[in-house]
């Protein structure tokens, strides 16, 4: 079984998803290349959810969040961490809904 085939059951985070991704594809040269292929998956996440494709959106979804979590190592960021901070921000702003389901802080 080549590495990137096995499998395992312990429980991700950003370190280990990282290290995975480091031992897979190497060191990153330039963290821009994260963005783009993290727009690729975003593109085919559209492609799913547009096919209303639950299995396929779980997993593209889980793409674009192991490119994220790549990208945030590249600056030394712990992106959970900076959600549950940018969470405090959020939760003390005014907001205005769309009606669509987003919205825009006022």
């Amino acid at each position: 079984m080549h590495n990137s085939e096995k499998t395992t059951t312990k429980d991700e985070d950003q370190a280990s998803i990282c290290a995975w991704a480091e031992e897979i594809f190497g060191p990153v040269r330039e963290p821009v290349a994260l963005v783009d292929r993290a727009k690729l998956e975003m593109d085919e996440l559209r492609e799913a959810v547009e096919a209303v494709d639950q299995n396929e959106i779980g997993r593209e979804a889980a793409d674009v969040l192991i490119l994220l979590y790549r990208l945030a190592d590249q600056f030394g960021i712990d992106l959970d961490g900076s959600v549950q901070a940018k969470m405090a921000i959020n939760r003390a702003r005014r907001w205005q809904a769309a009606g669509d389901g987003t919205g825009s802080h006022i």
